[in-house]
Parts: C-alpha cells; sequence; structure tokens
C-alpha cells in the first residue's frame, strides 16, 4: 500500500519504530538482507503482514489432518509465520515502506493467525474447548498489551507465553508429535502444547495486567509529588 506523501511514509515508519516488539533475529544477517531485497520490491509489509495469516491458515489446515508429514509441515508454516512477522516490520521502519494503516496489518492478521493455529491444536488434541481457550487466552495477551499503549504506556512484550514463545512451544509440539506417533500413535504432545500455551498466556495476561497497574500508580504518585512542590517553586 503506498503512502501519499514522503512525510506521511516517515511518520507511519517512525512511529511503530518506538514501540516495537524486541526480536534478537532482527539483528540476524540473512534477516537484514532478505528485509534488504524486499524494500527494492513492489512488495509492501502490509502484503507481508497478510502473508504471516495465510500461512498460518494453511499450518492450521495441516494440523487438522494430522499425519507425521503435515505436522512437519505446520512446524514449518509456524516459522514462516514468524518470519513474515519479523519482515514486515523491518521493511516498513527501516525500508521507509511504512504504511498508514500499517498498524492494523501489523495486529489484525495475528490476531487471525493466533487463531488458525491454537484452534485447530485443540481439536487434534481431543479437546476442542481447550483450543478456543487458548486462542482466546491468546487474543487477550495482546489486547493487555494495546490496552496498556493506549493509556499513553510503553507496550509490554514480555511474559511467559508472548508470540515468540507461543509459536516455539508449538513448533516444539508439533515436531514431537511427529515423532510420538510415529513410536506410538499417541498425541499427548499436541495435548500438553494446548494446556501449556493457555495456561502460560492466562499468566502473561495477568502479569501484563499487574505492570500496567504499577506503572499507572507510579504516574500518580509522581503527578502528586510534583503538585506538593509547585508551591514551593513558585514562593
Amino acid at each position: 500500500m503506498m503512502e501519499t506523501s514522503a512525510t506521511a511514509g516517515k511518520t507511519a515508519a517512525a512511529k511503530p519504530a518506538a514501540d516495537r516488539r524486541p526480536i534478537a533475529t532482527r539483528s540476524a544477517r540473512w534477516a537484514q538482507r532478505l528485509a534488504a531485497w524486499l524494500t527494492t520490491t513492489p512488495v509492501t509489509p502490509n502484503q507481508i503482514s497478510l502473508l504471516s495469516a495465510v500461512w498460518a491458515a494453511i499450518g492450521g489446515v495441516l494440523l487438522l489432518q494430522g499425519g507425521v508429514l503435515a505436522w512437519i509441515g505446520a512446524a514449518l508454516c509456524v516459522q514462516l509465520r514468524l518470519v513474515c512477522n519479523l519482515l514486515d516490520g523491518m521493511v516498513a521502519v527501516e525500508g521507509g515502506k511504512g504504511s498508514p494503516v500499517g498498524a492494523l496489518y501489523n495486529e489484525i492478521p495475528d490476531r487471525i493467525a493466533d487463531t488458525a493455529f491454537l484452534v485447530p491444536l485443540g481439536y487434534a488434541a481431543g479437546l476442542p474447548w481447550l483450543g478456543w481457550a487458548a486462542a482466546l487466552a491468546a487474543m487477550m495477551t495482546a489486547y493487555i498489551r494495546t490496552f496498556g499503549g493506549a493509556l499513553g504506556l510503553a507496550q509490554d512484550f514480555g511474559g511467559v507465553m508472548a508470540k515468540q514463545r507461543r509459536m516455539a512451544a508449538l513448533t516444539v509440539a508439533l515436531l514431537a508429535q511427529a515423532v510420538e506417533h510415529a513410536l506410538w500413535g499417541t498425541s499427548y504432545s499436541l495435548l500438553a502444547a494446548a494446556w501449556i500455551i493457555m495456561a502460560g498466556s492466562l499468566l502473561t495476561v495477568a502479569t501484563r495486567t499487574l505492570g500496567i497497574a504499577r506503572r499507572l500508580n507510579a504516574q500518580h504518585l509522581e503527578a502528586q509529588h510534583l503538585e506538593a512542590l509547585e508551591p514551593e517553586v513558585r514562593s
């Protein structure tokens, strides 16, 4: 999606740069080279963001299909989703191809992608409700993070089950499930992953909420302190 002016592009790119998810892979040489190449193509960050949801949808279908090759393919889709999540921000910020609606494309496909993976996970594990619960808990982590940002605080990307950790747990579980199925024909790896992701996401919601409360209280105390100092300054 093209910018209407160079100034709009710089503004859109600068805004996410001030409040970005810390990703160690962003400094990797392969990621920088790939992002630099994408910057020279007509591909936009928004298209890359949408592609992440496409990979998630394919991964979810493979997860439901089941079988050793399907689970390995689903694990690959998880990683391709994360690569897209990495590159869309790099192309937008470092590449200067930000869009006025970039924030929407940055968040909405992510929520779709989480749901596309986690709901099928529950069905594949034999507990559909657990997949829906995990997806809802994952969505809540993002809601609390962005709500903190809406209150004027720096967004909190931490927690025991932030997005990268959810996807890491899912990747490990899918690969473990492929081995487990080949050896014993059971699906305990998927069941364990669904419980871990759901419980970890709820814990992340709690820690992020408490963090927001602490920072709001600190701001209030600081404001009271400054008000108390004002008469002394005027005198």
